[in-house]
């Protein structure tokens, strides 16, 4: 069974091939959580894949909003996407160092402003490393080029549309946290957070769609029976939730893959829906 959409998945072997292709840009989305050393900044000056540039979550967001990394308005991201010499025209390819953590987060941003041609580097720059294949401690210089951003709503999900959700049941949730922390048996790595799940959301921690040890996607047939198992239909809409809308971004990916309908992302997820206020919580298994 192959993947329904390939082209979103390159490997190490072709990366390596096209790494002076003249529209290819490549992208690093290390993220770390607050307080966690060394950060994704950090792990990039010291290591990256030849070219790449830097995608900086925290810094490429809407800075008016309290809540962590949320989406910029499309004008800020085609202003950082320009300085980042990424634009209308380019393949982009996105990595992170620890295979599929945060990879997903700057392609699904890629693809909300409107970008299509972007896919993420099969088991990240672990895999790229454990090949020994070329690393460097410098900045691109990259020309400036124009992106056109524009804003793909149905990408997107805000707490007022989950909170209706909750009624409607038109949309499937899946968390993308680990078991503990969905079912509320794990304290939130951030403070003042309650603990749980969405009510009747479904859990498949993010980082079940590698393999343990090359970190590489699951094969298309394994993938699905990932889904399948978290209770997932795969005819019905399907909303991804996180901690802070970063690994729901691998699930999103996954799905993608598959060919299963798009996965919108709440952007604000366990960050927002977990703040103390008027947004319900379940506890324990599904």
């Amino acid at each position: 069974m192959p993947y329904a959409n390939p082209d979103a998945l390159v490997s190490t072997e072709w990366l390596a091939a096209h790494l002076a292709a003249p529209d290819l840009r490549i992208v690093d989305g290390t993220f770390t959580l607050p307080g966690v050393k060394p950060t994704g900044r950090e792990l990039y000056d010291a290591r990256h894949i030849p070219g790449a540039v830097f995608f900086d979550i925290d810094e490429i967001a809407d800075e008016h909003n309290p809540l962590p990394h949320m989406l910029p308005s499309p004008e800020k991201f085609a202003v950082r996407m320009r300085k980042l010499g990424l634009g209308d025209g380019h393949k982009i390819v996105v990595y992170d160092s620890a295979g599929l953590s945060s990879a997903g987060r700057p392609w699904w941003m890629l693809r909300v402003f409107g970008h299509r041609d972007v896919a993420i580097l099969d088991g990240g720059l672990p895999k790229w490393q454990a090949e020994g294949r070329p690393v460097a401690d410098d900045i691109p210089a990259l020309r400036e080029r124009h992106f056109t951003a524009r804003l793909n709503t149905l990408l997107v999900r805000d707490k007022g549309q989950v909170l209706d959700n909750l009624t409607a049941r038109r949309e499937q949730v899946i968390d993308a946290r680990s078991r503990g922390r969905f079912e509320g048996s794990a304290k939130e790595p951030r403070p003042g957070l309650r603990s749980g799940h969405i009510p009747g959301s479904l859990n498949l921690p993010y980082d079940e769609l590698t393999d343990r040890q090359t970190r590489t996607l699951l094969p298309a047939e394994a993938l699905a029976a990932l889904f399948t198992a978290a209770g997932l239909e795969r005819g019905k809409p399907v909303v991804a939730s996180c901690g802070s809308g970063v690994t729901a971004c691998a699930l999103a990916f996954g799905l993608h893959l598959l060919g299963w309908p798009e996965a919108a992302v709440y952007d604000g997820s366990w960050s927002e829906w977990g703040l103390p206020g008027d947004t319900p919580v379940a506890t324990g298994p599904r």
